[in-house]
């Protein structure tokens, strides 16, 4: 079955301006090298869409939805503490982060596709009531959300390999024995936001479902490879129905952000075996998230092996 690939103007306007690392270039950056390794011709690429409101908060409090329409309409100030900064339309932006990610979950429940790819996504670290970390609307909370109210799936895996902790989905679904959680990143004790131990592993009837696996500043392939042995067996444990992998690029040798060493051959890796345990446990249903990233060149390698590895099943 096919994979969708969701990319386009409305999404590339997901990034922040003067200089900002997570700026407007990504997508371009990542579709250039898809291009060149022939990937664009064998995915079927769909339009952006945006999400309304009442989507948006599915997840997120219509509380934090409005403060972020006035932002907007404002088009200065900071969202949070500093990180993320208010553009003129950064709402509109968002909402199109949320709503092509709810568009690649309609395709893969209505039976249209297999697997989606949209690397302007996977925001990670924004909460329910607030956003952090460069990250307006948590796409990957929507989806989850979306699945459980509107799909009646459950069991969710959510897997993230970008160099930085995914607290804006570990928190809210802590003591949810539901979501199962895999994420390794650089140890917080060195880097933003500073959680992500590994005795965090889930609170009441869901302990035991939370996989955090930091590692050191400068751990490579070799340390990851002995890391993801244990997100496959955590995952065959308790065989999801539904599969969302956060590929931030971030983690990979020379991000300017952080402070570990990947090839791309990680992310290749990650995708093929996800897409693997898809197929053992959820239909082969399987959405990757882009995330991070902020070395142009790391990001178009490393998200197009995830791209290849998706095509390839």
């Amino acid at each position: 079955m096919s994979t969708f690939l969701y990319s386009g103007d409305a999404l590339a306007r997901y990034g922040f301006p003067a200089g900002h690392p997570f700026g407007a270039d990504r997508q371009a950056a990542f579709l250039n090298e898809a291009r060149h390794q022939n990937l664009l011709q064998r995915a079927l690429q769909q339009e952006p869409r945006s999400a309304s409101a009442a989507e948006i908060a599915r997840f997120h409090t219509p509380p934090y939805v409005a403060f972020v329409q006035r932002m907007s309409e404002r088009g200065s100030g900071s969202l949070d503490y500093g990180d993320t900064p208010a553009f003129p339309g950064v709402y509109e932006a968002a909402a199109t982060v949320v709503g092509s990610a709810l568009a690649g979950l309609e395709a893969i429940m209505a039976g249209h596709a297999a697997r989606t790819f949209q690397p302007i996504g996977g925001l990670h670290h924004a909460r329910r009531e607030r956003a952090a970390g460069f990250c307006v609307f948590n796409d990957i909370g929507v989806i989850v959300d979306t699945l459980r109210s509107h799909y009646g799936i459950q069991r969710i895996a959510y897997v993230d390999i970008d160099v930085h902790h995914g607290d804006g989905v570990f928190y809210p679904y802590e003591d949810d024995p539901e979501l199962i959680f895999a994420d390794i990143h650089q140890d917080g004790d060195t880097l933003y936001p500073g959680t992500g131990a590994a005795h965090e592993t889930g609170k009441g009837a869901a302990a035991g479902t939370k996989l955090n696996i930091p590692l050191p500043p400068g751990a490579g392939d070799e340390q990851f490879a002995a890391a993801w042995q244990r997100v496959l067996a955590h995952l065959d444990a308790f065989r999801p129905s539904f599969v969302i992998l956060q590929c931030g690029a971030d983690s990979l040798a020379g991000d300017p952000l952080a402070s570990l060493r990947y090839t791309p051959a990680v992310h290749a890796r990650a995708a093929r075996d996800l897409c693997a345990v898809a197929q053992r446990h959820a239909a082969g249903r399987i959405m990757g998230l882009g995330g991070g990233g902020y070395d142009r060149n790391n990001l178009a390698l490393a998200w197009c092996g995830v791209l290849r590895e998706f095509l390839d099943v």
